[in-house]
């Protein structure tokens, strides 16, 4: 039998995932959590095969608590089961180590299938979800600046022409426009004004 531990922090799910799994004898309930502080308290103590697990949940989210049990050397197998399908949950949830990601609407035998599935160490996605990380994975890496760029970018930043910025790095003027040029194609932009606010958006400049 694959042992179970259902997170989820509204209980009318727990109850109904409690119950759905406990008419198949492949699987039994080992234990519940209502957040990710009480799920790693609870997978100390009974040991599950695999977690199902909320993202997003008082005390501490899904994520953290995926980081927190592979800190801790648990050897479940770990299948996120949530209604939320956004590149900020999805990726976050993939790149912490979850073996499977699953919405809510999954049909049951499609539940029981992908549960058997995590156990076994298989990746798991539901279409939707797979969806989006191949559109991840096609979309090209954003390209960092190089730190003369962001030299150039901080100067223009606070009003510098591009005469005023090639005199106060020591250079000409015609490379400060190609440190431009460069810093618009890795930002996708296509002038100053978007430039910078491209940069500030990412962080890259203070």
């Amino acid at each position: 039998m694959i042992g179970l531990l259902i997170v989820d922090d509204h209980p009318v799910v727990r109850d109904g995932l409690r119950g759905m799994f406990a008419g198949d004898d492949r699987f039994t309930v080992l234990g519940e959590a209502g957040n990710g502080l009480e799920a790693l308290a609870v997978a100390r103590a009974v040991d599950p095969d695999v977690v199902l697990l909320d993202l997003r949940m008082p005390e501490m989210d899904g994520v953290t608590t995926i980081r927190e049990l592979q800190a801790a050397g648990s050897r479940a197998r770990i299948l996120v089961l949530t209604t939320y399908d956004t590149d900020s949950d999805v990726l976050p949830a993939i790149k912490a180590g979850a073996t499977g990601y699953l919405l809510k609407d999954t049909p049951r035998a499609e539940l029981f299938r992908a549960v058997a599935a995590a156990h076994r160490g298989e990746s798991v996605l539901s279409p939707a979800v797979a969806g989006r990380l191949m559109g991840s994975l096609r979309s090209p890496a954003k390209e960092p600046l190089s730190q003369r760029e962001l030299e150039v970018l901080t100067l223009v930043a606070r009003g510098s022409s591009n005469r005023e910025a090639a005199a106060q790095l020591f250079i000409s003027e015609a490379t400060v426009k190609t440190h431009l040029l460069h810093a618009y194609a890795k930002l996708g932009v296509r002038d100053r004004a978007a430039a910078v606010a491209a940069a500030f958006e990412r962080g890259l400049l203070g």
